[in-house]
């Protein structure tokens, strides 16, 4: 039997639209992302036996609008990846105080871990056992988790082979409905990017 994983990234924040790091910073919803929760939650009609999500706020509330009469299970370690100095700052004041290490991150070298932050290893480590637990534990089930983007691209590459190191060139959009499945088989992706056309998603911003 497999188990189904919906992943869903979390709704827009004041920091998503002004492209600021936030990693494991307690950013909550702006307004618009509010409604894209909403309008996620209106769609979907709940047939999810268990309701999962990151405990930073900006998930959590996300995944409350989605659950109905589901309690959401925060979860600490479907948190984003942690961007030690960079957390705060937009891309172009990180590359301006700190060159050499954002030329690292724009590499995606899989060891650096922002001198106080988390490694793209550690953290595909973190996601990694994280979904072999909901795997296990919801057998022959539906399961949604509301998360973040850096946990989105972790689970896209384990369901692809993409390794860590190579670009991005997929889109993780806010409140975007993203279906794997996981069996005997291993890790598959069903659909990725489903948001449906109910409301507008922007372009992909930073985590």
């Amino acid at each position: 039997m497999k188990t189904r994983i919906c992943f869903i990234r979390h709704g827009e924040t004041d920091w998503n639209a002004s492209r600021r790091i936030q990693g494991q910073l307690d950013i909550p919803l702006n307004e618009n992302g509010r409604n894209q929760a909403l309008s996620l939650s209106a769609l979907h009609d709940n047939n999810f036996n268990s309701i999962y999500s990151s405990d930073l706020s900006r998930a959590h509330e996300t995944a409350k609008m989605l659950a109905n009469n589901i309690d959401v299970i925060k979860l600490p370690s479907l948190r984003e990846r942690h961007h030690g100095q960079f957390q705060g700052l937009t891309a172009n004041e990180a590359e301006m105080r700190y060159p050499e290490a954002y030329a690292r991150y724009k590499s995606r070298d899989p060891d650096y871990d922002f001198e106080t932050g988390e490694s793209l290893v550690q953290f595909a480590l973190r996601v990694g056992a994280v979904m072999d637990a909901l795997a296990k534990q919801h057998v022959g089930e539906t399961v949604a988790v509301v998360t973040h983007a850096g946990v989105l691209d972790i689970v896209y590459r384990k369901a692809t082979g993409r390794p860590l190191r190579t670009p991005r060139d997929f889109a993780v959009r806010n409140c975007a409905m993203n279906w794997f499945s996981v069996s005997g088989d291993g890790l598959k992706l069903e659909a990725w990017d489903d948001h449906c056309g109910l409301f507008k998603t922007e372009t992909e911003s930073v985590e």
